[in-house]
């Protein structure tokens, strides 16, 4: 038996549905990246993180718990990491990006839950994602009322925290986020068995800080004329920084843009010039969802920026450092987490919609894709809000819906290429 079909064996999983999910999920992995031409030669760390995503990491997770760390598995781009980390523990995404899980959550779902959701609740309860098997606590938060409702059955046999989202950005919102981050320092210190103590939480801040940075350093090389590395490529990064140790992943990330500013030096572009540029704002896409950029990038055009959360979302603005107090550290937290994410779930949201133009401005796209999963309403709702604007700003747009199936496939590469025709038009 080898070492992954071990890991595997001990954390209770079928290895039977291992050796389908690996064939899975690298195979996708195959199909959309290794046909790609002129990639980064830096992209070997994230290419061999990628093709062994349930090896890797799991392992060394299991390493890490053997010492007494704590692994705490958590789902959305609100929940603070820098406090898990200032309490010594180790924070790691959770699956659901994948048609693969879907099955076994509809045996405990309505079939119009979204997939990601879907997804995510078949990796537990199926037992095929060990990053769900491996942690010790999942942290959830009341960003949509199908994700608050899933969490209570995720939370049936493992310790689950929720943090309760406030539907807006007033100053009384952000006071309640506030009192959100003291109560999920307790809980962490409490279960962790570690004070989370002001010179942790600055020094995690910091830790976090530096990944956002060099994360922001990776989109800022996007921007160029001369585009150094693909959407497709750009979108697997954010994926792992999800689950990656995030001061290995920061020297990794750092490593690459070296890299491609010294492409855009050399005027080496992954695609003609001309190639349409695309912004995709919508919904998440979760590891292993390629789909889109892979459609877009595969017709000729090049994904150039994501405003969602495994996008800009996830590391713009950073948490100010060198707080006094653990009170002064929560409010910086808030600060940014709250003050500074502009997810669906808030009304009134005009933020993200100044976000989606001034993105689009920046990174001088031709046009938009506003991406919604099927079933999610948030976002699907605000569809009308994104469209109306991008037209009073006169920025094309293109509104899609999907899941996580390929059925729709052919259906989208014609709309895609239909309106990559209208851009080029213009």
């Amino acid at each position: 038996m080898d070492k992954n079909h071990q890991m595997w064996s001990d954390l209770g999983m079928d290895l039977e549905t291992h050796d389908l999910l690996c064939e899975a999920l690298p195979g996708a992995y195959g199909d959309v990246f290794l046909s790609q031409k002129n990639r980064p030669e830096c992209m070997d760390y994230f290419e061999m993180v990628a093709a062994d995503i349930h090896g890797i990491r799991p392992a060394e997770l299991i390493e890490e718990q053997k010492k007494g760390r704590k692994v705490i598995g958590t789902f959305c781009v609100f929940v603070p990491d820098e406090v898990i980390l200032a309490a010594d523990g180790i924070v790691t995404g959770l699956c659901g990006g994948s048609q693969f899980w879907v099955p076994e959550g509809e045996k405990v779902l309505p079939a119009n839950t979204c997939p990601l959701i879907k997804a995510s609740v078949g990796a537990r309860l199926g037992r095929t994602c060990p990053y769900f098997r491996i942690a010790d606590m999942f942290v959830g938060e009341t960003t949509c009322d199908g994700k608050k409702k899933a969490y209570e059955i995720l939370g049936e046999d493992v310790k689950m925290h929720i943090m309760h989202v406030p539907n807006g950005q007033r100053p009384q919102d952000l006071a309640a986020w506030t009192d959100e981050i003291k109560i999920f320092i307790k809980e962490i210190e409490e279960f962790t068995g570690n004070k989370v103590t002001i010179e942790g939480l600055n020094r995690s801040i910091h830790i976090v800080n530096e990944k956002r940075r060099a994360l922001a350093r990776l989109y800022e090389a996007r921007k160029n004329a001369c585009v150094p590395i693909s959407g497709t490529d750009a979108l697997l990064i954010m994926q792992i920084a999800f689950f990656d140790d995030p001061e290995r992943l920061t020297a990794q990330v750092n490593r690459l843009c070296d890299e491609l500013e010294q492409r855009i030096k050399d005027g080496n572009s992954v695609v003609d010039k001309k190639a349409p540029r695309i912004l995709i704002t919508g919904t998440p896409l979760a590891v292993p969802n390629w789909k889109m950029h892979n459609i877009v990038e595969s017709s000729g055009a090049i994904v150039v920026c994501e405003e969602n959360c495994t996008g800009t979302r996830y590391f713009a603005h950073d948490v100010r450092e060198e707080n006094a107090t653990i009170e002064e550290a929560a409010e910086a937290l808030t600060d940014r987490y709250m003050g500074n994410i502009h997810c669906a779930c808030f009304s009134p949201n005009e933020a993200r919609l100044d976000d989606v133009v001034r993105l689009a401005k920046e990174y001088k796209v031709d046009g938009v894709i506003n991406l919604n999963l099927k079933f999610c309403n948030l976002y699907a709702t605000e569809n009308y809000f994104v469209e109306r604007r991008l037209k009073e700003e006169g920025i094309p747009c293109l509104s899609l819906e999907t899941d996580y199936t390929d059925s729709d496939a052919e259906q989208l590469r014609t709309r895609v290429g239909a309106f990559l025709e209208i851009l080029g038009d213009a």
